[in-house]
């Protein structure tokens, strides 16, 4: 068992609580408590919510900063096996909501049928997303640019930061979050996305196509660099194939720090309705 004390913790709460869990699942360069106001939201409105982390995480930023090292070397595969096991050890099952990498990870445990409904914020772009504009170059340059990031763990600078997660907020609100929630980030998820769309054994793959994915629902910020809205509306496309309910909603002049900014309502909030909406 691969689940920390937290973890463990968070799973027996939601199979006592004998409400419907949300898992929350959270993308690079944050940790899981990046989730807290979204569970508190959903929390109040009903639900149960976890949220696990990537395998080794540590529990607080400052452990993060303190340790980037540990978080080296982090697969896909790892990963979705990491949230497979926290799933499978819930009674009751649940909705799944994740952001960027976590938003990719969403697709993923939807086609494998895991989830009652999902939410999939400016994902990743999974195997068979093809779309790929500039600004997501720009911004994944800082790991892709080298070579051997794909064995270690990088941390941005505030003006890659600034660039590819907080451009649609002003200054003070940028250096708030790059303080309070940036930590390092493995390099290989990003290497195994550059490559998916060439390695059929790729672990960055969601089955699109499973009549038991259940609902998903993609949210997409406007104005985000990282995961622009060409790359978000090409998944829903792909995933629109499904027999299941699909759906989009395009929050306007948002950016990738829309799920941990001041404006992360405007994003919770469809979030929330389209989880009720099916629990």
């Amino acid at each position: 068992m691969s689940l920390t004390n937290r973890e463990q913790q968070e799973i027996t709460r939601a199979n006592d609580s004998g409400r419907v869990p949300v898992v929350f699942v959270h993308g690079l360069w944050l940790l899981p408590s990046s989730w807290q106001p979204w569970r508190d939201l959903f929390e109040e409105n009903g639900f149960t919510t976890l949220a696990p982390g990537w395998p080794d995480d540590p529990e607080t930023v400052e452990e993060a900063r303190a340790n980037p090292s540990v978080f080296a070397g982090k697969k896909v595969g790892a990963v979705v096996a990491h949230f497979l096991e926290a799933i499978a050890a819930l009674q009751v099952k649940p909705a799944v909501v994740g952001h960027s990498f976590g938003g990719a990870f969403a697709q993923i445990l939807a086609g494998r049928g895991v989830s009652r409904a999902s939410v999939s914020i400016d994902p990743a772009p999974v195997r068979g997303v093809l779309p790929l504009p500039i600004s997501t170059l720009r911004s994944a340059f800082p790991v892709l640019g080298n070579p051997l990031n794909a064995t270690r763990a990088v941390t941005l600078t505030f003006e890659q930061y600034r660039y590819g997660w907080t451009n649609a907020v002003d200054e003070a609100e940028a250096r708030s979050l790059y303080e309070a929630t940036h930590v390092a980030a493995p390099g290989a998820p990003l290497f195994e996305g550059a490559t998916a769309n060439v390695n059929p054994f790729s672990a960055l793959k969601a089955d699109a196509r499973n009549p038991d994915r259940g609902p998903l629902l993609f949210v997409s910020g406007g104005a985000d660099h990282t995961v622009p809205h060409a790359i978000t509306n090409a998944s829903y496309k792909r995933q629109a194939k499904n027999p299941g309910v699909t759906e989009i909603v395009e929050v306007e002049g948002r950016g990738h720090s829309l799920t941990i900014d001041s404006g992360w309502r405007d994003v919770a909030d469809p979030a929330l309705a389209f989880v009720q909406r099916f629990s």
